[in-house]
């Protein structure tokens, strides 16, 4: 085994009475070393359970003959870091969350892992690790939270929160009203109720076989839950035992079932960071140009909200991810999954509860949830979730409004200065930029809660939560920092977005775009400590905005 290198051996003698002072018996050095990377806080309430979770999987571990070591890593809550300085905090974590585990699972020689996860920056960053590590491992997402209540309709984050603010701003509703919303948007432990990055994270990783399936969609709060958690902890000592390490699970077959999967389910814009990121730990290059081929041949199939209607729980009734891979059962490649059987098998077995729920392909016509643009204001690329989007913003021309960060221009939306017809353009936020590339929840939420969602468009270098929707464009790349078309914009300049043609333009002739560009001098984020040492290395939002060995080159 992989632990043996620190439990065998005279020379080793310190080690093991190391591990015996942490209750091991003798017996014990005979049995896989399985380490639980919880990440579980009292900050995020996505993670407020996990502790019930942990001691679950413990059990299975010990049930299957491993011996398991619960340690720590950090988590974010995007939500409570939105709209201020601590957004640029989230993407960021990511490497440490991917750093944290390889050091403890190196350092320590562990069989296997198994990844206790939820939140949006915390499941890649723990995919990024195992692809890295190359070692068994699996993945339990800790799941969604139930919907909230109030006369009479169900609530989420999102819509009665971040939306509400735009609603109470523009008179719709009463202080009261905003402070009840506050209270009963969310009601206890999991991931927020929609399709917005931690739950877009945990079906996909499901779909790409490192979770048991039914885990993405299982409640937070349900039995079935401590179930698979259990389940999970059985499987990992069989993977050790078997020798099936990440990679085998994570095959370029397996990741495009995920991408397919986020297509069909109209995903958060972050699976274009976080898939090719973690697809580059597993030694695979997977561009934009994957999302863009998936969009083109896998349908719409599931309604979820922030675009549509239903919730991860009615997803959870109807069948979960396995009913949904069902409708996609002739698109999947056939791939071995953490569960020991192979997709073909889980389709087999899978059963659609709710066909209004999850839609045949014969009755959905729409393409996938993402889109990839390009022109001479996005030369690498930039990401829409089209999904989202109403059908009369597919197309938009509109007048820049330019702001130089997240704050400005949340400012003149707050203060109605934006009126239809613009577009809001948000730049020097992305990658080094910002650095971190916040996500403008906070003032996309205000433009629909505003009733400008359809009549405003907003494009930016920094990045969308799975919550955001309408004609909003992100991960514009290159970035402003780095002399990107973006930070040549000015105010009044008209901008094209063509959705279904897949195009970005700014209408200005090159010449004036030379002219602007012999002007034109970066503004350099102040920042310092670990922020500081990531802007100097992230590379471009297009390649996953994964650290690099060097700086990333001006354009």
């Amino acid at each position: 085994m992989r632990s043996d290198i620190v439990k065998k051996g005279l020379e080793r003698a310190a080690a093991r009475s190391l591990l015996y002072a942490t209750g091991l018996d003798k017996e014990d050095m005979a049995k896989p070393f399985i380490g639980i990377a919880s990440s579980y806080t009292e900050l995020i309430p996505g993670h407020v359970h996990m502790r019930r979770l942990e001691s679950a999987i413990e059990k299975g571990i010990y049930a299957a003959g491993g011996i398991s070591f619960l340690f720590g890593v950090p988590g974010i809550c995007d939500g409570i870091a939105m709209g201020h300085p601590g957004m640029r905090y989230s993407l960021a974590s990511r490497e440490i969350i991917a750093d944290a585990i390889e050091c403890v699972a190196n350092a320590h020689a562990l069989d296997g892992l198994v990844l206790l996860t939820n939140c949006d920056k915390i499941t890649p960053g723990m995919l990024m690790a195992i692809a890295r590590l190359d070692i068994p491992g699996i993945v339990v997402t800790a799941g969604p939270m139930l919907c909230g209540h109030f006369k009479g309709r169900r609530t989420s984050l999102v819509a009665d929160t971040f939306e509400a603010v735009g609603r109470r701003r523009k008179g719709e509703i009463t202080q009261e009203e905003m402070e009840k919303l506050e209270m009963e948007a969310c009601p206890g432990a999991g991931s927020c109720q929609g399709l917005y990055t931690a739950n877009t994270m945990a079906c996909l990783t499901e779909a790409m076989g490192m979770s048991l399936p039914g885990c993405a969609a299982s409640l937070a709060v349900s039995a079935e839950k401590d179930r698979i958690a259990f389940k999970s902890g059985q499987a990992v000592v069989r993977l050790v035992k078997e020798g099936i390490n990440a990679r085998k699970i994570m095959t370029r077959e397996a990741f495009e079932n995920a991408v397919m999967m986020d297509m069909a389910l109209g995903g958060s814009t972050n699976t274009c960071l976080h898939i090719p990121a973690i697809a580059k730990e597993a030694g695979i290059e997977l561009g934009l140009e994957v999302f863009d081929r998936m969009s083109r041949k896998i349908p719409h199939l599931v309604n979820l909200v922030p675009g549509g209607e239903y919730y991860l729980e009615d997803l959870y009734y109807a069948g979960g991810i396995p009913a949904v891979m069902k409708r996609l059962e002739e698109d999947l490649f056939n791939c071995l999954t953490v569960s020991g059987k192979r997709t073909k098998d889980i389709i087999n077995e899978a059963e659609i509860s709710d066909p209004a729920v999850i839609k045949t392909k014969e009755e959905v016509k729409e393409e996938g949830g993402i889109a990839v643009l390009y022109g001479n204001l996005a030369p690498h690329g930039a990401v829409v979730k089209q999904s989202a989007v109403a059908r009369e913003a597919l197309q938009f021309r509109g007048s820049a409004r330019v702001f130089n960060h997240e704050e400005e221009a949340m400012k003149a939306i707050m203060n109605k200065d934006i009126r239809p017809g613009s577009v809001v353009v948000i730049r020097y936020e992305g990658p080094r930029g910002g650095p971190g590339m916040r996500e403008m929840l906070s003032p996309t939420a205000a433009l629909v809660g505003m009733g400008l969602d359809k009549s405003v468009a907003l494009i930016t270098d920094g990045r969308f939560s799975g919550g955001t929707r309408g004609p909003c464009v992100g991960h514009i790349s290159p970035e402003a920092l780095v002399g990107g078309p973006i930070a040549l914009v000015e105010e009044g300049d008209e901008i094209v977005i063509d959705i279904p043609g897949r195009r970005i333009e700014l209408s200005v002739s090159e010449n004036i775009l030379r002219e602007r560009k012999k002007r034109w001098k970066p503004l350099k984020p102040e920042v310092n400590g670990y922020l500081a040492r990531y802007a100097r290395l992230v590379g471009s939002a297009h390649e996953g905005a994964v650290l690099t060995a060097d700086h990333y080159p001006v354009v």
